[in-house]
Parts: structure tokens; C-alpha cells; sequence
């Protein structure tokens, strides 16, 4: 993947000058952080939770973060997680001095989502559901962690039917966001990647074409990671953050 690579090769001087001081991983997302104040969060894979291996197992705490920022092409889930964390606690700094996401209305609007406005979902989220359907919006989801939708048919609705695609982005755990991209109409469909895992790193999706990046930036470090250490999802994280959003292009 073209993006893995970017990102790697973005973090990788900053990388070389951090320590990672913890990684805690939950049932929901892991979180990393950094000697310089970092924190990030990127979504845990089901499939990570099962009996390991004991030869798998490293502690990366106390470590260069370049050591862990390797794993990001790794083909075990878990490190694909824990690299991604670590993507957006390298990028912490730099995230927080993005605006916030004033709310689903903001970017809805933007997009003009109103009566008839195809709209293609990948990652099922309920919350923004009920919003697209208020509007009047017709909605096509996939969402294969949750057994929703039929991906040939959806894959095929990419292609000149969504006017909006929403793309989760554990996308780039799974590997699948420059494939999903692939089947856009040029210059017909916009695109927005948003929650926690996602790092609001402009520079390194510029080969996508991607209009806007929704991320989460904790705020209360100590909650956040006590919410992952409890296993709680996206609603408890972002109590105790902010979320944010950079406008890749128009």
C-alpha cells in the first residue's frame, strides 16, 4: 500500500527521535504513547484477540519508536494496530492544531447530503445512519466485520453511483482503502475518512482522493487510556477528546 508506505516514511526521522512509554491494547482500540507527550489510538482487529504466540510477543516500551513504527506493513493484525497508534501519537502535535469537527452538519453540509443523495458507507456507523436517513439520504453500507452488505454489489456502486463516500479508516488496517478507492468515479464521488484510527496526516493521502480527514485527538490522556484498558469503544474514547478535521482538498 502506497499509503503505509507515505506514513512510514513521513514518521520516520520523528520516529527515530521518540520513545514509546506505553501500549495498551483493548478490546476495542489500542493506544499508544510517546516521551513527547503523544498519544494515539487506532482500532484493535478482532481477529488480534485470540491465543498468540509466545515467540510474537516484544515490549516495545522503553524502545525507539521506530522499532514498532516497522510493523506497519506487518501481517499480523495486532502490529498493524499498534503501528497505527503510534502513527497518530507521532502526529499529536500536529493534529491538535487542527480546527474541530464542528459536528456531522458541518461536513454533511459541505457535501450538499440532502433528499436523494447517494451515499456509500464503508463501516457500518449508526450514529451518522440516522442522520443520513433525517436527511433523506439513500445509504448503501459494507461493513464485513459486521456481516453487513454485499461487497460486489456495493464495490460496483462505487463506480459512478455515490455521489459521498464515507470510509472508515480501519480501511488501512485491513488494507483495503486503496482498493476501495480504486473503484471511484473519477472526480464524481467525495471522499471522508474518518474516526479514532485515522491519521490526519494531509501530506500522506495526497495520492488519494480524499476531501477530508475526521480524527480524534485525546484530550484527557489518563480517561482515554482507562477507557481502552476497559474495553469501551468510540462513544466513552471521545469523552475525553476532541474530534478534528483537515481539509485534504476541495
Amino acid at each position: 500500500m502506497q499509503l503505509i508506505r507515505n506514513l512510514s516514511a513521513y514518521f520516520s526521522d520523528k520516529a527515530s527521535r521518540t520513545i514509546v512509554t506505553s501500549v495498551t491494547i483493548g478490546l476495542k482500540y489500542t493506544a499508544v504513547t510517546t516521551d513527547d507527550g503523544g498519544i494515539g489510538l487506532a482500532w484493535t482487529d478482532p481477529a488480534s484477540l485470540g491465543c498468540g504466540k509466545s515467540q510474537d510477543y516484544r515490549d516495545f516500551e522503553g524502545l525507539p519508536a521506530t522499532e514498532l513504527l516497522d510493523l506497519l506493513q506487518s501481517s499480523v493484525p495486532l502490529h498493524r494496530s499498534m503501528a497505527l497508534a503510534l502513527v497518530n501519537a507521532l502526529n499529536y502535535h500536529e493534529a491538535c492544531g487542527y480546527p474541530d469537527d464542528t459536528g456531522d452538519g458541518g461536513w454533511m453540509d459541505s457535501f450538499a447530503i440532502g433528499p436523494e443523495t447517494r451515499v456509500a458507507m464503508v463501516g457500518f456507523f449508526r450514529p451518522l445512519m440516522k442522520k443520513f436517513k433525517a436527511r433523506g439520504a439513500v445509504v448503501e453500507v459494507l461493513d464485513d466485520t459486521q456481516g453487513v452488505g454485499d461487497r460486489p454489489s456495493f464495490l460496483q456502486k462505487l463506480d459512478g453511483w455515490a455521489e459521498v463516500l464515507l470510509l472508515t479508516s480501519t480501511s488501512i488496517l485491513n488494507q483495503s482503502t486503496e482498493e476501495l478507492l480504486a473503484h471511484l468515479a473519477p472526480s464524481v464521488t467525495k471522499v471522508i475518512m474518518l474516526g479514532p484510527s485515522t491519521p490526519v496526516v494531509p501530506e500522506a493521502l495526497a495520492h488519494l482522493p480524499v476531501s477530508i480527514l475526521a480524527g480524534t485527538v485525546p484530550v484527557d490522556h489518563a480517561a482515554v487510556v482507562r477507557a481502552v484498558r476497559h474495553g469501551q469503544g468510540t462513544p466513552v474514547i471521545h469523552r475525553f477528546s476532541r474530534k478534528v478535521c483537515a481539509l485534504c482538498r476541495s
